[in-house]
């Protein structure tokens, strides 16, 4: 009997997906994932939706290499496994959750602050995306910073650092400087669970997770076992 060639990986538009489950609208719950085209040269990313998972991996990522790791879209994507077989020898950054709000408008009480472009906050948020620009509030004295930039999916990304009470202050000044209805991303870490109720109780959503990484090196998967099929790895949840 001849073999059977498995369906090609489809192919999603990531940014305009992330757009949608903001709005509660989500990718089928079908266990399986997409593919994405990266969004910055040199970054790839493993995307959790309930369900479905996306792949934001280059062309020498085949489908074969994803299926022969065991990725799918019940919790696969992000297997250790997975992560480290993509990213090679390359850096691998934190398993962060996704959330989701919307830009305002209107003028901003912001002001630029390149003075605090060294800090790790903004060298953080700098190394993962693109035209990061950072602000504060009009006190230059106040070390509270905010950064805005182009990140998942080419979307805007925001990242805050205020241990002054400054933090709603910061993320409503942020939120002006993006167009009035624009999803705005932030990544933050599951176990900061202030940082996490923070952002829901300023109108951010849960929309899915993500880890990004630098490949570099041989990308090969472990050797194939029992437990790297998508039947174990799912688990019970």
């Amino acid at each position: 009997m001849p073999q059977l060639t498995p369906p090609q990986v489809p192919h999603l538009d990531l940014a305009k997906a992330l757009r949608r489950a903001a709005s509660g609208d989500f990718p089928p719950v079908d266990g399986g994932f997409s593919r994405a085209t990266p969004w910055r040269s040199g970054v790839e990313a493993a995307i959790a939706f309930t369900g479905h998972a996306v792949l934001a991996v280059g062309d020498d990522v085949t489908d074969g290499l994803m299926r022969d790791l065991g990725v799918h879209g019940y919790g696969g994507a992000h297997d250790p496994r997975t992560t480290a077989a993509l990213a090679g020898d390359g850096e691998i950054g934190i398993l962060d959750a996704l959330l989701a709000g919307r830009g305002t408008g209107g003028p901003s009480p912001l002001v630029e602050r390149p003075d605090l472009a060294q800090t790790p906050r903004a060298r953080h948020a700098a190394h993962w995306r693109d035209e990061v620009r950072v602000y504060g509030l009009p006190d230059t004295t106040q070390p509270a910073l905010a950064t805005l930039g182009r990140g998942i999916a080419g979307l805007p990304e925001i990242g805050l650092e205020a241990t002054d009470g400054s933090a709603s202050a910061l993320l409503d000044g942020l939120l002006r400087l993006v167009p009035a209805g624009e999803v705005v991303l932030a990544s933050v870490t599951p176990g900061n669970a202030r940082s996490l109720r923070f952002f829901l109780r300023h109108g951010f959503v849960p929309v899915g997770s993500v880890q990004q990484w630098r490949p570099t090196g041989d990308r090969q998967p472990p050797p194939r076992d029992q437990s790297m099929t998508p039947a174990t790895r799912a688990g019970s949840a």
